[in-house]
C-alpha cells in the first residue's frame, strides 16, 4: 500500500506562520501577530472559542482570505522554507497543503465517489495511482465504500465529514488543515473521526493543523497545541502539558482544583484569565 505522504524527521518544520496580521474589509483587524509552526509528522491543535481567529488563521495559510475580502497585512507564512502567502489555492494543493473546510462542504449533487475523485483533480500521475489511493481511502473509511454510489447531499453529517477528509486525501497531501472536524457530530462519531486522523498521521505520515473548539478531544489526540483568544496566541505547549495546565483546565475543560465547574461559574472567564491580565 503506497503512503500518501513521505515520512521524515518529526522535528523538521513544514509550516511556519510568523507574526501575521489579517484585516477584513480594510478595517476589521482579526489576527494580531499570530505565530505557530507545524512539524513534519505532527498533529498540531489550534484551540479557542468561537470568534477567536482559528478559521481565519487556516484561511490565511490556504490563501482563501481574498474570497471574503480579507488580506494579510503583516508577517509571513512559509512551507518547507518557501513563502506561500498569496499563492493560488490550487498551487498550494500541488505543494502538498490542503484545507478541509468547516461545515464539510461536499458537492451535494455528486456521489460520494465522485466527490473523492474530485480531490485528485490536480494530480497527473495516472488512473492506476488514483485508483490505488481511492482504495486506500476506502480502507480508512469503509462507510464511504458502502455509500459510494449515494449522493453526498443525502448522507449523514458524519459521512459527509469522512467524505471531505477523504477527498482531501485524494490530493496526496503532506499537510492537512482541518477546520472544526467535530462540529455538529455525536461524541461517538467525533472519536471515530479523530481516531482516523491519528491513524493517518501515524501510518501515512500526514501532518495535521486542526482548528477545534472541543479542547478536551483535541488535546488527547494532538502532539502540540496553541490557544487563540481575540486573534492572539495566548498560550502554547505540548498537548500533555496543556491538559494539565490549571488555566486550561478551568477555562477550557471546565475543571479546577475544586472539581468540575458549571458554565455559570466560568462564563466570565474572559475577564478573569490570568494570561490576559
Amino acid at each position: 500500500m503506497a503512503a500518501l505522504a513521505e515520512t521524515s524527521d518529526a522535528a523538521e518544520t513544514l509550516l511556519l506562520v510568523s507574526n501575521i496580521e489579517v484585516i477584513y474589509n480594510h478595517v476589521v483587524l482579526v489576527l494580531k501577530g499570530v505565530s505557530l509552526s507545524v512539524p513534519r509528522g505532527g498533529i498540531t491543535a489550534l484551540l479557542g472559542g468561537n470568534g477567536a481567529g482559528k478559521t481565519t488563521t487556516l484561511k490565511a495559510i490556504s490563501s482563501l482570505l481574498q474570497s471574503e475580502r480579507g488580506e494579510i497585512t503583516k508577517g509571513s507564512i512559509t512551507y518547507r522554507g518557501e513563502p506561500i502567502a498569496g499563492l493560488n489555492p490550487s498551487e498550494l494543493v500541488r505543494k502538498g497543503v490542503i484545507q478541509v473546510m468547516e461545515g464539510r462542504h461536499c458537492f451535494a449533487h455528486l456521489t460520494v465517489e465522485e466527490n473523492l475523485l474530485a480531490g485528485a483533480y490536480t494530480r497527473g500521475d495516472g488512473r492506476a495511482a488514483i485508483a490505488r489511493d481511492l482504495d486506500l481511502v476506502y480502507d480508512y473509511f469503509p462507510r464511504l465504500k458502502e455509500r459510494r454510489r449515494s449522493q453526498a447531499g443525502y448522507t449523514s453529517g458524519g459521512e459527509q465529514q469522512m467524505c471531505a477528509i477523504g477527498r482531501a486525501l485524494m490530493s496526496r497531501p503532506q499537510t492537512i488543515l482541518l477546520d472544526e472536524p467535530s462540529m455538529g457530530l455525536a461524541p461517538q462519531l467525533v472519536e471515530q473521526i479523530f481516531g482516523i486522523v491519528k491513524r493517518l498521521n501515524e501510518e501515512q505520515g500526514v501532518s495535521f493543523l486542526l482548528a477545534e473548539q472541543n479542547t478536551n478531544v483535541a488535546l488527547r489526540y494532538a502532539h502540540y497545541g496553541y490557544i487563540l483568544e481575540s486573534g492572539r496566541v495566548v498560550m502554547d505547549g505540548p498537548a500533555a502539558q496543556l491538559r494539565e495546565n490549571p488555566d486550561v483546565k478551568e477555562f477550557y475543560l471546565g475543571m479546577s482544583e475544586e472539581g468540575r465547574k458549571s458554565f455559570r461559574d466560568v462564563r466570565s472567564y474572559r475577564r478573569r484569565k490570568r494570561w490576559l491580565s
